[in-house]
């Protein structure tokens, strides 16, 4: 084996590739590309299959997760600034707007003109509940929770909440408790925003 197919074979070029290697490294792959052909080829060849790799294996990404988790930084902002944790009832079957009288108009959670497609305020946090406003546009993808259960109040607008295929027309006032292991959607009706106050209680 020459020194080049040694080099070659070494994995050093898809180290380089990944923009993993070492100062070292990189200079001694930038010397052997430079000097010979076949380094040069072998680092197109791996720069090609990451790439189609990268695009085969794409996993498009939840457009809930970055907005809780600006929603939870927030929050965290918002309790060293001073504001005290509350405990907001139980959704229930029962729960009407009434009971959430005292969140619906503070003014740091409050959003008069949501600008994005989903937005967040939480309003409280422990482990076993999280109570959030949810102002969504368009609606949700297909979640399916198996630790936690959903339990949703509108407070404006309308919405169909899909469980298993099964279609719930919401409008303000409505409660909806999503049971486990089952997928659901969230699809807004209404002009402008739907929202919706979103409890997530540990089961």
């Amino acid at each position: 084996m020459t020194e080049v197919e040694q080099f070659i074979e070494s994995g050093v070029l898809e180290i380089y590739v990944m923009g993993q290697a070492t100062a070292a490294e990189m200079q001694e792959v930038e010397r052997m590309a430079a000097q010979y052909e076949a380094v040069r080829n072998e680092i197109e060849a791996i720069s090609v299959a990451l790439e189609s790799y990268a695009m085969a294996n794409a996993v498009t990404p939840d457009p809930v997760v970055g907005p809780f988790l600006m929603a939870q930084i927030d929050y965290m902002e918002r309790l060293k600034g001073g504001e005290m944790p509350t405990q907001p009832p139980l959704i229930d079957m029962e729960a009407s707007l009434s009971l959430f009288e005292p969140w619906l108009n503070v003014p740091e959670i409050r959003l008069h003109e949501p600008k994005e497609e989903i937005e967040i305020r939480i309003i409280s946090y422990t482990p076993e509940v999280s109570t959030a406003f949810v102002w969504l546009k368009e609606g949700t993808p297909p979640e399916i929770h198996t630790n936690e259960l959903e339990q949703f109040l509108i407070v404006e607008g309308s919405c169909v909440i899909e469980i298993e295929h099964e279609q719930n027309h919401m409008r303000a006032g409505d409660v909806l408790i999503i049971p486990l292991h089952k997928s659901h959607t969230v699809k807004v009706t209404s002009e402008g925003y739907c929202k919706i106050l979103l409890q997530r209680v540990a089961a």
